[in-house]
């Protein structure tokens, strides 16, 4: 049993080590690197760190093509790095999580190798393969307009074996009980190095059925079922996050109806229709998408996000959406990728008005679910369109205005820092925001303190507050004799709305502003008017700053 639901009211940290922080001075950043930067994380306020892939790796897609799972690629150290960095993490009360990268391998992966020279060979069913070219190999590609094909011809294997992703990434046949073994076994031994869990990569393509066959992938959910008790046995709060972009009608499906698959998984449908509410302000679509994916067993969690390192998915809004969408924050063909998305941070699409990004900002931390936030993003970084694909938003951290941002001593950083125009690291970094008490940063560190203090949002129930007006959203969440109220308006101009709040008593009567000074006492008929600024937002407490007297140790 998990004693500690710790990810439900956590403040998640996304960071590739390789675009952190460089302390050997080779240009690419490193586990050293990283660990002289846990202080500023730790002052930050993120209560866990999610590192991409840093296994030995070709990298050819940014380390997703994992040659060794037991190892730590050599450019960003060794596994005693590794190891230092978990334990300087933890004596900081940071938990890490770690990419489980299991779809798939590299081409370069020594079980590949042995699979394509032997048919005979004990790694061969680790794999997926025809003697024939299948007729849908063109076909379920994950990234159209790039890849051609999900199945290629192995001339040494004289066969074809199948790949979801890059052909330099053949999928795993994840069906194979030996390699269901295998990806507990990885999963143990991270484990015992000091990870508090896993954001796995691709979920639904692990699960699914796979061979030349196979028409309609069958989902095989009891595969989730094995990881989530083989971890309970070796360690009772570790987590598994899922990425699973689907349908809000199989969510269950991912977290159990019993709660026993699953811990968390990244709310797709709300990312996508709250980007439709930035670009149309028009509430309805979120609130909608709110209510479909409000169902999840007690002890499972969303993860709410607004950039990841891939592109903005867009793929499960209508083309009217998603095109309002791609006029108001990626209007030239540049800024899309695979036909479904945006590959901008999040900062350039908003034009760099900081009242904007304030308000996706405090959407994100308070929406129902727990708040992951991508490295960069707390400074407002931008990104660099010439490189390729979603590289152009996974530019070195800019940490100072000195050369290379303070990110490396080389002259030639992995990936080119974003160094002209208003988001060049001259104008945009760490040290700077640091010393100007209004910067993004220090922003940043705020609303992180205080979304801490308010863990209804992680742990309670929600209601949908009505304002009568599509552009403002208003929720209430309720947990343990507690209740705090959100509203935001994501209209150009100000907006006046009046509501009651659905609470008896003082707590209907009284909403104390937890960010300013501007409280709100309702009326004689117990409703509340607010005039709200373009873009604005509010953070309340109902019946004031007595609540921790009331809080119940039990759910009411």
């Amino acid at each position: 049993m998990i004693s500690d639901l710790w990810y439900k009211n956590a403040v998640i940290y996304s960071l590739s080590v390789a675009t952190f922080m460089d302390a050997s001075g080779d240009g690419v950043g490193d586990f050293a690197g990283l660990m002289r930067r846990l202080d500023y994380l730790h002052g930050l306020g993120v209560t866990a760190i999610w590192l991409m892939p840093f296994q030995a790796s070709p990298c050819r897609d940014d380390g997703y093509d994992i040659s060794n799972y037991y190892d730590v690629d050599a450019r960003y150290g060794t596994l005693g790095d590794f190891v230092e960095f978990t334990h300087a993490a933890k004596q900081r009360g940071i938990r890490v999580i770690i990419d489980l990268v299991v779809n798939h391998t590299s081409d370069q992966h020594a079980w590949f190798k042995a699979a394509r020279r032997d048919p005979r060979s004990h790694y061969r069913d680790w794999y997926v393969w025809s003697k024939r070219k299948p007729r849908d190999s063109n076909k379920g590609m994950v990234f159209p307009g790039v890849q051609k094909s999900t199945w290629s011809y192995d001339a040494v294997a004289r066969a074809w074996y199948f790949h979801r992703f890059y052909d330099f990434q053949p999928d795993l046949n994840t069906s194979n009980p030996h390699v269901q073994a295998e990806i507990l076994k990885i999963m143990g031994f991270w484990i015992q190095l000091g990870v508090s869990g896993f954001r796995m990569d691709a979920v639904p393509f692990v699960i699914a059925t796979k061979g030349p066959r196979v028409r309609k992938p069958i989902e095989q959910y009891g595969m989730l079922r094995m990881m989530r008790e083989f971890l309970q046995w070796r360690q009772g709060d570790a987590i598994v996050l899922a990425e699973a972009n689907v349908l809000p009608d199989t969510d269950m499906e991912y977290f159990g109806l019993a709660g026993d698959r699953m811990h968390m998984m990244f709310n797709f449908q709300a990312n996508q229709n709250l980007f439709y509410a930035l670009a149309a302000s028009d509430v309805r679509p979120l609130q909608r998408a709110l209510k479909a994916t409000r169902p999840r067993p007690k002890t499972a969690q969303w993860g709410m996000f607004l950039r990841n390192h891939d592109e903005l998915d867009l793929g499960r809004l209508s083309q009217q959406e998603r095109q309002a969408i791609f006029k108001a924050f990626g209007p030239e063909s540049d800024m899309q990728l695979y036909d479904r998305g945006i590959r901008r941070r999040l900062a350039p699409m908003l034009d760099g008005d900081r009242r904007r990004i304030e308000l996706a900002y405090s959407l994100m931390f308070t929406l129902p679910g727990t708040p992951v936030l991508r490295y960069g993003d707390e400074l407002g970084m931008g990104d660099d369109l010439r490189l390729p694909e979603r590289q152009c938003a996974r530019t070195p951290m800019q940490w100072s205005d000195e050369p290379c941002a303070g990110f490396t001593k080389s002259s030639k950083p992995i990936l080119p820092l974003v160094s002209s125009g208003p988001f060049g690291y001259e104008h945009v970094n760490a040290a700077r925001q640091r010393r100007d008490p209004n910067s993004m940063l220090n922003w940043t560190e705020r609303i992180i303190r205080m979304r801490k203090e308010v863990p209804e949002v992680g742990w309670g129930d929600f209601e949908m507050i009505a304002t009568r007006d599509v552009s403002v959203l208003a929720i209430r969440y309720d947990w343990r004799n507690n209740s705090v109220l959100f509203v935001h308006n994501l209209a150009s101009s100000p907006r006046e709305v009046s509501f009651t709040v659905g609470l008896k008593g003082q707590e209907g009567q009284l909403l104390v502003n937890l960010l300013s000074e501007d409280h709100s006492q309702a009326d004689g008929r117990g409703k509340h008017r607010l005039l709200l600024e373009a873009y604005g937002y509010r953070w309340y407490r109902a019946g004031g700053l007595d609540y921790l007297l009331k809080r119940s140790d039990v759910a009411a």
